[in-house]
């Protein structure tokens, strides 16, 4: 399958987008896309349309068709997401314009007569090999982090977990004698902390992961949960390094996601920041190909928690 600068003047109209209101106070959206269901080169030149100028070149220097394919949908996938919320005005999605913070993490810029601000509306990406997923907030920080449930660990989970994990997560990691559930307990960890340090906006060398753990309130696995309300089951952050980054600030869901992945999302709890009390999150999720197709999997097997949801 192959991709080629579009000339713009073959097109009539821009594709169209089913709008979504914004997320509400507490609320994450999240969307998704598997890249082997993109097939058509036709709607893959589509969604190069929509990308800048820089951002083409960036997909252009990625080895090999399927990297390049990855990278053209998680950049068509932001643009597309945003655009579905009318901020200020139906946009198209080819007009969006980013910055990076001072680590390098991609923010939204918004038209508010004619000068480009700060957007309320937080989004954050991640992706394997076989999905690719946006998560989306108003007000509040976000970091998500996918990961395929059989992910294969080259080396011994322990002794790879000793050069990035905290103390106490080793010896979680280590009192569980079931190789397969340790696997999978990794695998889970991994994404929770990768999800916090996007959340924190810092990348991984502003926020290592040995300087935190993630836990779970009651203690045990980050297993599927019975009683979603139970906060003995809420997921919480130490934070080593700053105690700004304290438990309260921070809220936490935990996915299986399309059968195949653990999702994780971190956001900032402003109720917490607030001195109010913490509300749980609510999820809204969507399996789409965008231009072609949207379906809303909230409440179906494609979306089942493993923690923290309401």
């Amino acid at each position: 399958m192959k991709l080629h600068c579009f000339d713009r003047k073959f097109f009539h109209s821009s594709p169209t987008l089913t709008p979504i209101q914004l997320p509400s106070p507490m609320e994450t959206h999240l969307w998704y896309v598997i890249p082997s269901e993109v097939k058509s080169e036709a709607l893959l030149n589509q969604y190069l349309d929509i990308l800048s100028p820089c951002e083409k070149e960036a997909v252009f220097q990625m080895r090999g068709e399927e990297p390049r394919k990855r990278a053209l949908l998680a950049r068509a996938l932001v643009r597309t997401t945003i655009a579905r919320y009318q901020i200020n005005s139906q946009v198209n999605p080819r007009s969006l314009r980013f910055r990076k913070n001072v680590h390098g993490k991609p923010e939204l810029e918004w038209n508010f007569s004619d000068h480009w601000l700060s957007s309320p509306l937080h989004f954050n990406i991640s992706h394997t090999s076989s999905l690719v997923a946006c998560g989306v907030t108003i007000n509040s920080q976000i970091g998500i982090d996918v990961e395929e449930k059989h992910r294969n660990i080259k080396h011994n989970i322990l002794s790879f977990a000793r050069r990035y994990f905290s103390k106490d997560e080793v010896q979680f990691l280590a009192d569980i004698l079931d190789p397969e559930i340790q696997r999978q307990e990794f695998v889970k960890l991994w994404t929770l902390k990768e999800a916090y340090v996007k959340a924190l906006g810092r990348g991984f060398s502003g926020a290592p992961f040995k300087t935190f753990t993630i836990r779970n309130k009651g203690g045990g696995c980050f297993s599927p949960l019975e009683n979603l309300n139970s906060e003995a089951w809420q997921i919480v952050v130490d934070s080593f390094d700053d105690p700004r980054d304290l438990t309260s600030n921070w809220q936490f869901l935990l996915l299986e996601l399309a059968g195949s992945h653990y999702a994780a999302i971190c956001m900032e709890n402003i109720g917490a920041v607030e001195g109010k009390r913490t509300v749980p999150v609510k999820l809204k999720v969507w399996k789409t190909i965008p231009f072609l197709e949207d379906e809303c999997v909230s409440g179906t097997d494609a979306v089942k928690s493993i923690s923290g949801l309401k």
